[in-house]
């Protein structure tokens, strides 16, 4: 197999078919998500300051929702900026805010008790890597980010672009009267699962844990396991959602139970960049393979693959092995990128290197000037 020469990149932008799944694995359907998971590792990036929402609420961190509940209705009759005589009243209500927000609501509290109790208020902070992965939490409550003006901290966490973020699919199903009276479809829900390269490519049957949040009956948030096997449709890509049919909440009064969408992440792989469809291949070449052109065998996803190289290739070149990416309805290329590494130093590889000195007439930054 011949690689083309450079050339723009072709990501494909097409949707993805739906997938019939392997008999025992549960019924799913792939979708596309539109945030990008680049930017989530730009987001990431840059540090922010950490909060202790239950420092600022006054309460423990085993206390019940009802003692959640009761130390926000005392403290907003204490901060509110309509009544308050406190120093700085508008901004510890909008903390006040900021914490009940997460507090209040089971399934943010559980994830951000995920972050441990040795954080001190104000310290440099950024979210783990694997945050919000594997932990499943109900769709269509929407994003109370922007009513208060909170933090950059509740930003990145519960924002909507975070995996706790509102208003990417729909929520309930729709209400209706008969005979039985109410009814009404359960809610969706949603979970970040990390997958290999090699799933995503070749397809596979996976079983998957996932932390799901309840509320005990003394009023406690406690993260309970669930496993289910699941088949990953072949041609997956970052960021796109697997559909389970049912396996969300369970509908009222006959109505239909709700969807689990699972997000997809691909974990960083050894030997390959993915962009996509596409991916990147770093390959290690003797200089004399570059010089002289000849075939390589190169590593791909569907096994190993001859690749001519050009004659005169050079350090940082690249090449592509068209359709050697994901698969999908136009499936991706494989771009290999050329690195040219010298033989181990030797007395024979010097002598070798000394006679090129002498005889080829070569100035490597004659192009420079000067």
């Amino acid at each position: 197999m011949h690689g083309d020469g450079p050339g723009p990149w072709q990501a494909s932008g097409a949707q993805p078919r739906a997938s019939r799944l392997l008999p025992l694995a549960l019924s799913a359907t792939i979708y596309a998500l539109p945030r990008s998971s680049r930017e989530d590792k730009r987001r990431y990036s840059r540090p922010m300051r950490y909060k202790d929402y239950y420092k600022i609420m006054g309460v423990a961190r085993d206390a019940s929702q009802e003692d959640i509940k009761r130390a926000y209705r005392k403290l907003a009759r204490k901060y509110h900026p309509d009544v308050s005589k406190e120093k700085d009243a508008e901004e510890k209500f909008k903390e006040l805010q900021e914490a009940n927000e997460v507090l209040k609501d089971p399934e943010k509290r559980a994830a951000y008790d995920q972050l441990g109790a040795d954080w001190r208020p104000g310290q440099d902070f950024r979210p783990p890597p694997d945050w919000g992965k594997g932990f499943e939490f109900s769709r269509g409550r929407g994003s109370a980010e922007g009513l208060g003006g909170f933090s950059d901290f509740f930003s990145e966490l519960f924002g909507d672009r975070s995996p706790f973020g509102g208003g990417r699919t729909q929520g309930p199903g729709a209400g209706r009267a008969g005979r039985g009276g109410f009814a009404a479809a359960g809610q969706d829900h949603v979970a970040r699962v990390e997958i290999d390269l090699e799933d995503a490519f070749h397809g596979s049957s996976r079983s998957i844990e996932l932390r799901s949040p309840e509320m005990t009956t003394d009023g406690h948030v406690v993260v309970k396991p669930r496993t289910l096997r699941v088949s990953i449709p072949a041609g997956v890509t970052e960021g796109q959602q697997i559909r389970l049919a049912g396996q969300g909440s369970p509908g009222i009064g006959g109505g239909p139970p709700g969807n689990l969408f699972l997000e997809v992440s691909l974990r960083p792989h050894p030997l390959y960049k993915v962009d996509g469809r596409d991916i990147t291949l770093t390959l290690p070449i003797a200089p004399w393979e570059a010089a002289l052109g000849e075939s390589v065998s190169v590593p791909t996803l569907g096994g190993p693959v001859d690749m001519k190289l050009p004659a005169g290739a050079h350090a940082g070149q690249k090449l592509r092995l068209r359709g050697r990416g994901l698969p999908g309805p136009t499936p991706g290329d494989q771009f290999v990128v050329l690195e040219i590494v010298l033989p181990p130093d030797s007395p024979r590889a010097r002598e070798f290197f000394e006679q090129m000195k002498r005889e080829l007439p070569f100035d490597a930054r004659a192009g420079l000037g000067g």
